[in-house]
């Protein structure tokens, strides 16, 4: 009888222990992020204190260009430079054949074997937005559209998604027309998602293309 007692006593400690471990962890954005409050609205960012990353199981990168890279190619592809999705967009960014064209690259099986020019390819894509976008970003960097703040990393993440021809559309609208993908995914999501990164270092210029040295 004892020995029962013991038993289910243990098992009761044990089954306490593990629902303990899988209890909702309780993280407050006002300390993970950098919040801006202009006109008295609020907006995340990445944070640019490491000690905000505490207990957090990611590394931190504050509003570096690596973790914009690395948080755009999770949303697209959880990070997979092999993936091909429904659509047969391709590999760690989901590029489409034709936009790999416009910088160069025509051999999509190589694209989808090499993460070093995947990676290249990302770069040369947002340098291409940017001057597509140049007066964009010009205009907007810093306002607030569509209760949005508007920054140069989510103008520039929302044409990855929608191409600059969207980002325009949805300017000229003052934020009013709804642009989404196939898969319902909307430019105003990708701006104010991937907001407030340090994309400065990428040079705007219409002919960018991949060189693989």
């Amino acid at each position: 009888m004892r020995k029962k007692w013991y038993f289910y006593t243990s098992l009761a400690i044990i089954i306490a222990f593990l629902s303990a471990g899988f209890k909702p962890l309780k993280i407050d954005t006002n300390h993970w992020f950098i919040i801006k409050n202009p006109d008295g609205s609020q907006y995340l960012y990445p944070s640019q204190e490491q000690e905000d990353y505490t207990n957090l199981n990611i590394p931190f990168t504050g509003n570096l260009f690596i973790g914009f890279k690395e948080a755009i190619g999770f949303k697209e592809s959880q990070g997979k430079y092999k993936k091909i999705n429904s659509l047969g967009y391709l590999g760690k960014y989901q590029f489409g054949v034709e936009t790999l064209k416009t910088i160069g690259i025509k051999d999509s099986l190589s694209f989808l074997k090499s993460p070093k020019m995947q990676e290249k390819a990302f770069v040369a894509l947002l340098a291409k937005n940017k001057w597509l976008l140049r007066d964009i970003i010009e205009k907007y960097d810093g306002k607030v559209v569509a209760g949005i703040q508007v920054t140069e990393s989510g103008i520039l993440a929302a044409a990855h998604l929608g191409g600059a021809g969207s980002v325009k559309k949805f300017f000229s609208s003052n934020g009013k027309r709804f642009l989404k993908d196939a898969y319902g995914t909307s430019v105003r999501s990708y701006m104010k998602a991937f907001g407030g990164y340090d994309t400065s270092f990428i040079v705007a210029n219409n002919n960018a293309v991949v060189t693989m040295n």
